[in-house]
């Protein structure tokens, strides 16, 4: 096999995504966890779940095989242009799926059984999921969920209401973001649905109003936790923690106003990775956490 066949046969498994999978950290650096073991369990299942992830998408890609060809960025992934084999790839799905569930079970049975649940959720929005409106929305939500939730359960970080709801909002928001940036591809296309989806171009609209409410909704839970007692026993200036609120309506509004425009042209985390503009508000947000201790 060429190396430009292996380079294919990776591009296949997406490992730009795994991006997302860094979130099995949130749960250790919100409690401002130091153990070295605690993080070395978490890259431990970073690297189960991107094993599972990857398994996952090669059967997302041979399930929607027939829409990717007609699609007018998706056919050039690898196996819709031909680049590489179904069999093959499937079998090397098949391995990473297995050995990314051994992995996760060998580091934490508990937070094993996240992973089986999040491969559950992929496999389910892949075969059906995905063609049901707000569903499919809620269920790329959790998934993000089920990988905070990883985290947590693995290095026993206790998840407070707060933090549930900040960032199930927030999630929300991100995952309408999504679907808001394949409604303007459809709607600059001429076209008024897609096949394998359950939207119309029209109902980005709809979709543009339900995020902006779950951004206002992440940044007044925000506002709530800074009020809270629980903010006392981390924070020693929590006072400080205001100048967050600015910086989340920036950075989602702006992802929104993006997404609406067709400049997110992938998932909204894979994407800030390549945004100067989200690395220099990540940059202030983490000055004004640490002026808060």
């Amino acid at each position: 096999m060429t190396i430009g066949a292996l380079r294919d046969y990776l591009r296949a498994l997406r490992p730009h995504q795994w991006v997302k999978n860094l979130l099995v950290f949130a749960p250790l650096i919100a409690a401002h966890e130091t153990t070295l073991g605690s993080y070395l369990v978490a890259a431990g299942l970073f690297a189960a779940l991107s094993a599972v992830a990857s398994g996952a998408y090669v059967l997302n890609d041979m399930l929607d095989l027939p829409h990717d060809r007609r699609h007018e960025t998706k056919r050039y992934r690898p196996l819709a242009a031909g680049k590489v084999s179904p069999l093959p790839l499937l079998g090397l799905g098949a391995a990473l799926t297995a050995g990314g569930l051994g992995l996760a079970f060998a580091l934490s049975a508990p937070a094993a059984s996240c992973v089986l649940l999040y491969l559950v959720m992929t496999v389910a929005y892949s075969l059906w999921l995905k063609r049901k409106t707000f569903i499919d929305i809620i269920t790329l939500s959790l998934l993000y969920a089920v990988r905070v939730l990883t985290g947590a359960i693995a290095v026993s970080v206790p998840l407070s209401p707060w933090f549930l709801a900040f960032f199930l909002f927030v999630f929300l928001a991100l995952a309408i973001v999504k679907r808001q940036s394949e409604l303007y591809a459809l709607h600059e296309s001429g076209r008024s649905a897609v096949g394998g989806r359950a939207y119309f171009a029209e109902d980005l609209t709809t979709l543009t109003a339900l995020g902006t409410a779950n951004i206002t909704a992440s940044v007044v839970v925000f506002t709530l936790y800074i009020q809270s007692p629980e903010v006392h026993t981390l924070y020693a200036r929590p006072e400080r923690l205001w100048l967050i609120c600015p910086l989340l309506i920036y950075w989602m509004g702006r992802m929104t106003l993006l997404a609406n425009r067709g400049a997110v042209n992938n998932d909204p985390l894979v994407f800030t990775l390549g945004d100067r503009a989200s690395w220099l508000t990540g940059f202030a947000a983490l000055v004004v956490f640490a002026a808060a201790l």
